[in-house]
């Protein structure tokens, strides 16, 4: 079963431990996503120091395949985000299982 992670939840999360308004956490959330975001488009790569990097990759044009219908479509350049996570967070997670 899989259970997703809502930005209300991470919300929730900041007004119920730190005690702020639920507005107050919402724009501390939205700030700190669009920091992530401008970051990551201006230096294509942003390090959180214990958690992991965030960078971008810019994936070349290829040629795909429906598989239902064997169409053949050109699918354009982009970039991705790639997260790599340190060396601590990897331990922490193994060690909570």
């Amino acid at each position: 079963m899989r259970n997703n992670l809502t930005k209300k939840d991470i919300i929730n999360s900041i007004y119920m431990q730190i005690g702020f308004s639920k507005k107050i956490s919402e724009n501390l959330l939205e700030d700190i996503l669009n920091t992530l975001i401008e970051n990551l488009i201006n230096n294509k790569k942003v390090k959180i120091s214990n958690f992991g990097t965030f960078s971008l990759r810019k994936k070349n044009k290829r040629i795909g395949r429906n598989p239902k219908t064997k169409e053949s479509k050109i699918i354009t350049d982009r970039n991705v985000v790639i997260f790599k996570p340190s060396k601590q967070f990897k331990r922490y997670i193994n060690n909570h299982e």
